[in-house]
Formats: structure tokens, sequence, C-alpha cells
């Protein structure tokens, strides 16, 4: 489905009954990516599936999407469901959105989920990195960029296991737009640290942390945030940046555990 929206369009599917989950998806991504956990989730609850500006079928809106922008776009299709409280899970960028949501509309929340994503801004190591990658993009050569990002997703045991998938998420990366990427990559640059916003714990949280994330180091992140006592933290001991598709079971209970303590 299609929402329109300051003269574009922001592609969506909404499915399931019960209390509302609206799934943000990480860089590279799109809806696609959340695949059968997005089924197995709309069993339980209503899922909202979102493409974020530029990625998917949703248009782009400039040459920077920065979280705020992103997090104002779900706002408003919230509002255009009739929805008063969701409940947010952000993949890496979608984290980066979800935060973005948590400090601009709290009160539209339920709860929200980090999934392998941190309230850190980027280090000046990651900004020259997404430098490259607009540079890159420009040039017309995004098809040397992707592949290994995709790659490093997977933790490096799950590889073979998960063949399958990794070629889907090349796919799925293969068709976002050149502008969309740098939208994206923009956005990602100049968002600031909520590391407050996330320790304030207007609404519960959980964050659920891969031991083998490439990205997202498990350990590091852990020892910098005092996490409030409405939040949980989970730790998947066999994923990388790819829980829903590395440990799917074990990620759906814990997402469907907290949120039926909420209700």
């Amino acid at each position: 489905m299609f929402f329109p929206y300051k003269g574009g369009r922001i592609n969506y599917s909404d499915s399931g009954i019960g209390h509302a989950i609206v799934l943000l998806h990480g860089y590279l991504e799109s809806s696609e990516s959340w695949n059968g956990f997005a089924v197995d989730l709309a069993s339980k609850f209503r899922v909202i599936n979102v493409d974020l500006p530029g990625s998917g079928l949703s248009d782009i809106y400039g040459e920077t999407h920065s979280m705020e922008f992103m997090a104002g776009v779900i706002k408003e299709l919230i509002d255009h469901l009739g929805l008063t409280k969701v409940f947010i899970t952000g993949h890496s960028l979608g984290g980066y959105v979800t935060l973005a949501f948590l400090e601009l509309f709290f009160d539209r929340l339920s709860g929200y989920c980090l999934f392998h994503s941190s309230p850190f801004a980027d280090t000046p190591e990651t900004t020259e990195k997404r430098k490259r990658e607009i540079g890159i993009v420009k040039m017309g050569k995004k098809n040397l960029m992707y592949p290994d990002n995709v790659l490093r997703m997977f933790a490096p045991s799950n590889l073979e296991k998960f063949a399958d998938e990794l070629q889907r998420s090349k796919d799925i990366a293969s068709r976002i737009p050149e502008g969309g990427i740098i939208a994206v990559l923009n956005g990602m640059m100049i968002r600031p640290s909520r590391l407050s916003i996330m320790e304030e714990g207007k609404v519960p949280c959980i964050w659920i942390l891969g031991t083998m994330d490439s990205y997202i180091p498990c350990e590091k992140v852990q020892t910098n945030v005092n996490l409030p006592l409405n939040a949980k933290k989970v730790i998947l001991n066999k994923s990388g940046h790819l829980g829903f598709i590395e440990e799917p079971e074990k990620s759906l209970k814990a997402i469907t555990d907290f949120v039926n303590q909420l209700s």
C-alpha cells in the first residue's frame, strides 16, 4: 500500500490484529528484509512494515533524509492509520529513526525496540567511511560497495548456513536507488547522540544485540549505556547484525514477550 506524503509516496504493508508494531529496516535494506519475521510477528500483533524514504518502493525526498525527517514520516503514517500509540522496532538505521521518534513524539509510543542499533552518533571513522561510500555511489559504482556491506551483516560462522538469505539481502540492496542511498548516508552522518534520550526512559525499551555484530560492537556499546529500569537487554549469541534472520525464534520470542507485558 502507499501513503501519500509531501508530493511523494511511502510504501508500507499492514497485516494482523492486536497491539500495533511498526517495523523500520536498516541501511541497504527495505521492508522486504524482515521477510518471514514480519509474517510470524503478524500472527500475534498488527504489523505495519514500512519502506523508509528512498528505500524499497518509497520515494526520495532530497539529498538528505535526516532521522528527524523520517521520524516525522512515520508519525504522519500512524496518524493516517488512526493509531494513537505504536511499538516501533527499528533495525540499525531504523533504530536511529526510532530514537528520533522517541525524542519528538514519545507520547505516541507504547514502547520500542532497538534491534542491532545504538544511541550514539557516528564516530569520525564511520563518518569517513560514509563519505567514501557516497563518493562511490555518485560515480555510479554502488555495486562495488554494497556486496561487502551486506556480507558483513552476517556473522562469519553463519555465511554458509544463510547463503540464500545473504544473496536475497544483496538483491534487496542492489535495487535501492543511488539517490536513496546517498540521502540516508547524509542523514546518518548528521544525527546527534541520543544517549540521554534513551537513558531517560520515558517509554519501555528492549535492546537486542548480537555478540558477533561487526557494525554495533556488542560489548563496547553495552558498557557506555546506563539502561533505565523499564528497559530490557537481550543478547543473541549466534548472531551478527541480522538477528531476525540468524536467530529468528529467539528474536521473535523476545519482542513478543516484551510487547505482551506492555499490554
